[in-house]
């Protein structure tokens, strides 16, 4: 048994004026880390984080000094040409209507195909967690999507994907055991 703990980084400027950021490589912004500063940080014996900047910069700001195990396939979805702009500039784009239609089911034009990113997030997960002693706690400091496709594919209780979300700069306490996760409690 492991105890997990699943934390989205923090605010960025894209984050605050609700874009699309996946491939971009935005820092956190002056709110992002201020919202983080003083946080009461679970005890991790393992820190792993997406490669990107924004989590990268969380890790530093809640684990100082401690070393983080990068994983590549922890990085968010590539949002193609979405990538970068909100839903108002969006709105009236025939290729972001259909996507919308389809229950964010299609591939983004130029970009990842949903149920592929969700794929990769959830074998990237299983790898790390089968290679994880079971006397061991890890806290992976990742995208909101990337907690969204691991709770899809690993949670006890089998909810929608979107039913997963969580606001920049909180997480999720977790036992991983046997395979399956079981959410404990919001942490922050």
């Amino acid at each position: 048994m492991n105890r997990v703990y699943l934390i989205r980084h923090g605010l960025t400027a894209g984050n605050e004026e609700k874009r699309y950021i996946g491939r971009t490589d935005q820092p956190l912004s002056l709110r992002g880390i201020d919202s983080l500063k003083g946080k009461n940080v679970p005890p991790a014996d393992e820190i792993v984080v997406s490669p990107m900047l924004r989590c990268r910069q969380t890790a530093n700001l809640l684990f100082p000094g401690r070393e983080y195990h990068i994983v590549v396939d922890f990085r968010e979805c590539n949002f193609g040409t979405f990538e970068g702009k909100n839903y108002e500039e969006l709105s009236d784009e025939p290729n972001y209507v259909a996507w919308i239609a389809s229950n964010g089911k299609n591939k983004f034009p130029g970009g990842e195909d949903p149920q592929e990113f969700r794929k990769r997030c959830a074998a990237a997960f299983k790898k790390y967690m089968n290679e994880l002693p079971s006397d061991k706690s890890a806290a992976f400091i990742i995208h909101g999507g990337t907690i969204m496709a691991i709770l899809e594919a690993f949670d006890r209780e089998q909810k929608n994907f979107y039913e997963y979300g969580l606001p920049n700069g909180q997480g999720v306490e977790t036992i991983w055991e046997n395979g399956i996760l079981t959410v404990e409690r919001l942490i922050w």
